[in-house]
């Protein structure tokens, strides 16, 4: 069995990611979402909370597992006995960054391969900071985030 981690902060998931993982999960035989959790960082939305959101919102997707994590990824990709590393390209601009975190991964793991996988051309432009500017200014992020996300922030913005 081929398991397969796709590492993000995912703060929030968007549209885009769960396009990346839709297409992980028909790839691989497992896929585990993993939520880096710095303890150094304050993120948008707290660990747990984006957990809870992810699980929500990938139910349809049965052989998808939610978790978080905190260090290096490819420790923890390690640890869940996987080979293979997600990550998501949107557009020209990420290659150079993923480029090398996998290169540094490869370095430090030749045995855990890193698979980019493209969103379709209509998630091109979302990601998380996006929506958090989107959202922050009181713009519909309805369209680029899942139910449960919206939801939770529209709950949110009104306490």
């Amino acid at each position: 069995m081929t398991i397969a981690i796709y590492p993000g902060s995912f703060d929030p998931i968007t549209k885009g990611h769960l396009d990346i993982l839709k297409t992980g999960a028909e790839v691989f035989d497992k896929v585990i979402i993993a939520v880096a959790h710095n303890s150094e960082k304050k993120g948008f939305l707290p660990t747990d909370v984006r957990v809870q959101l992810i699980k929500e919102s990938v139910t349809h997707l049965e052989n998808v597992e939610v978790d978080s994590f905190e260090g290096l990824t490819i420790e923890y990709a390690k640890k869940r006995g996987a080979k293979v590393l997600i990550r998501g390209l949107r557009a020209v601009s990420d290659f150079e960054y993923e480029l090398q975190l996998s290169q540094a991964n490869s370095a430090l793991s030749e045995d855990i391969k890193t698979v980019f996988l493209t969103t379709k051309p209509k998630y091109n432009f979302i990601s998380s900071s996006t929506i958090k500017e989107i959202y922050l200014n009181n713009g519909d992020i309805s369209k680029f985030v899942p139910a449960p996300v919206y939801d939770y922030l529209l709950k949110r913005k009104v306490c």
